[in-house]
């Protein structure tokens, strides 16, 4: 058995060189300079515990890298990147291949489902960041993240307690789950603010009280949805004090994978699938998300125009929602 690691940035990058670290056999699928980085000098992974150069394979597509009986395909890509990977998978994959889902939102899950028959979701708590070909970075040690599983929509079954075993053996804490899509549920809400960490950067009061009013809105479209949502305490008792993330030499600059999007001028930003999952859900069940609207919006059009983080005001973002 194989870990195809599909999206070698940031999660699937430290992913895929912790298990191969471990004693698994894994291919990694990534694109561009990336690519060419990794093959001409293995993958950089960087962390507070120091630097190593991981000789990873990896291949530039499914069909490139193969998936063979018995392998498990991991989805690491932002959820934007989701229909076109799996189209590309379903091309070399058979329709029974385990596709375990290691991304935020609640979209992708549903994706994979339509082409393959067992999928599994992950809630991701797992920081890490990937802003130069050849490099990411782990920013949590001596535990890197914690990747809880269950298989889409609900239960556990053998592939999910193997998977979870071998991600503790690769050192991430890892729990089977019979309910994983309330944890990401959970997640979702405190994903809302990755667009205004990406659009108007960190530590202002202005920007705080943004991603408040984002979260409140979550909740109440959660719940007019009747969403099964994980309570925020007991996704806290779950975290602890786990994940440590002290600073370090060459550390890439802080925020989520949002920020790195505009970091990189990637052109495109995961907010289509986590604001605009409240977006979505609030359309369909007649309930109002002006503030996920407008900042969803927003943070596309800095992606598509390749805004520099932290370009927006907060105080202008806030008026705009108060208006």
């Amino acid at each position: 058995m194989a870990f195809v690691i599909y999206g070698a940035g940031a999660i699937g990058g430290v992913l895929g060189a912790r298990l191969h670290t471990a004693g698994f056999d894994v291919r990694l699928i990534a694109r561009g300079a990336h690519l060419s980085a990794i093959r001409s000098g293995g993958l950089r992974v960087e962390s507070p515990e120091g630097a190593t150069t991981v000789p990873v394979p990896v291949y530039g597509s499914p069909a490139e890298a193969g998936v063979e009986p018995g392998d498990v395909v991991v989805l690491t890509m932002k959820s934007q990147d989701t229909p076109a990977a799996l189209e590309a998978l379903r091309a070399v994959a058979e329709p029974s291949t385990p596709v375990v889902c290691v991304q935020n939102g609640v979209a992708n899950e549903r994706l994979a489902l339509r082409l393959f028959s067992h999928v599994y979701g992950v809630c991701v708590m797992f920081p890490a960041a990937h802003v130069q070909a050849g490099v990411v970075q782990a920013r949590s040690a001596p535990v890197p993240g914690i990747l809880d599983l269950g298989r889409y929509p609900g239960g556990v079954d053998d592939v999910a307690r193997s998977v979870a075993a071998d991600l503790a053996k690769a050192g991430f804490l890892s729990e089977p789950r019979e309910d994983i899509m309330r944890w990401k549920y959970r997640k979702l809400v405190m994903n809302l603010g990755n667009a205004v960490t990406a659009l108007c950067g960190t530590g202002d009061g202005d920007a705080a009280r943004v991603v408040e009013l984002l979260r409140a809105e979550g909740e109440a479209v959660l719940a007019a949805a009747g969403a099964d949502v994980v309570d925020e305490e007991t996704d806290l008792a779950r975290r602890g004090d786990i994940l440590r993330m002290p600073a370090f030499e060459g550390q890439a600059p802080g925020g989520g994978s949002s920020v790195q999007s505009l970091l990189r001028g990637t052109g495109s930003i995961e907010a289509d699938y986590l604001n605009g999952e409240i977006v979505l859900l609030a359309r369909l069940h007649g309930v109002p998300a002006p503030a996920n609207d407008l900042v969803r919006q927003l943070a596309v059009v800095a992606a598509r125009e390749r805004v520099a983080p932290g370009s927006v005001p907060a105080s202008e973002l806030l008026a705009r929602l108060a208006a």
